[in-house]
């Protein structure tokens, strides 16, 4: 009988060891800050398409070598504006401690604003930058410095996802649109909110399919976030909320979920047309330092199961960052 993880192991070398059922690889025997040749990106590529998110550990990567790696799978996201922790003289790279920032620019506390946006156990869940209508093809986040314990994150299958809801209800939902906002469900301070009037001058959104179908695999992703998914077009809003808690429960489902516990040198590529991911929430009070660097590779706008392409709302225009 052979195993997935026998069939993986190729001639480039490289072993893909899948972590969990349904999402998640491990691979090994490569260096991505060296000369990847052609047969070694596209094992990457298929194993990516096939376990969503791959884990690397023990990588030597400096702010270009990920840029230069990220490259050999597309293009990097160039952003308009990044905090002051991020690196300068590299666009393409996000240091995710430049969100420690933002709730002292609107004069919060970051632990008030992290519960403000995140007030309910499924509101973490997220793609990256969901509302715009060519949301990041995929994301590679590395890791500099970690906590010794805690600090994990959590990444979801919507194709596993959508593949296991009854037939019924999978036909009901491939029809179904829904728009998607920057700012969504955040809960406003009784007095003046400096972090409102932000959202309100500078709205994304975008309507999407609910079901998208993935450009590469031809799979059905049940495209469904926590963070920025307001409202599914043409039916009344309870029937809204109660249909969204119901398909966010489905694509959260541990069974369709896998867990990574970073070490520094640790890299994780992931599909952000097919995954949605938790970041951790139970290191904050330990006090140790968690160092991250994001780079994320331009996305195409979703098509629906009828061909019909996502929609700007407002904000939001394909390849303008």
């Amino acid at each position: 009988m052979t195993t997935e993880r026998d069939a993986a192991a190729g001639a480039t070398g490289i072993e893909v060891r899948p972590v969990a059922g349904h999402i998640g690889a491990e691979i090994t025997g490569v260096d991505l800050a060296g000369d990847l040749d052609a047969p070694v990106v596209e094992e990457i590529r298929a194993a990516l398409r096939r376990w969503k998110v791959l884990f690397f550990r023990g990588q030597r990567l400096d702010h270009a070598g990920h840029v230069a790696f990220a490259r050999r799978f597309g293009e990097p996201v160039v952003l308009g504006r990044r905090g002051g922790a991020s690196p300068a003289g590299f666009p393409e790279v996000e240091t995710t401690a430049d969100r420690l920032e933002l709730g002292g620019r609107f004069g919060m506390e970051h632990d008030e604003w992290l519960a403000r946006r995140r007030h309910t156990l499924l509101r973490g869940w997220h793609c990256d930058h969901g509302a715009r209508v060519d949301p990041p093809a995929a994301t590679i986040l590395r890791a500099e410095t970690v906590p010794p314990y805690g600090g994990d994150t959590t990444w979801s299958n919507l194709a596993a996802a959508y593949a296991g809801l009854s037939a019924p209800v999978r036909e009901f939902v491939d029809g179904l649109w829904a728009e998607h906002r920057l700012g969504v469900g955040y809960q406003p301070r009784p007095d003046d909110d400096a972090y409102l009037r932000h959202l309100l001058d500078h709205q994304v959104a975008s309507v999407h399919p609910l079901v998208r179908v993935h450009p590469e695999t031809g799979e059905r992703i049940l495209s469904v976030n926590g963070y920025y998914l307001e409202q599914i077009r043409d039916v009344s809003r309870p029937e809204s909320a109660a249909l969204l808690d119901l398909l966010l429960e489905q694509a959260t489902r541990p069974e369709y979920t896998v867990r990574f516990r970073w070490e520094p040198g640790s890299v994780a590529f992931w599909d952000n047309r097919a995954t949605i991911h938790l970041a951790p929430s139970d290191n904050a009070h330990l006090g140790f330092p968690r160092t991250m660097h994001r780079v994320m590779l331009t996305g195409e706008i979703p098509v629906g199961v009828d061909g019909r392409p996502s929609e700007p709302v407002t904000g939001t225009a394909p390849g303008r960052w």
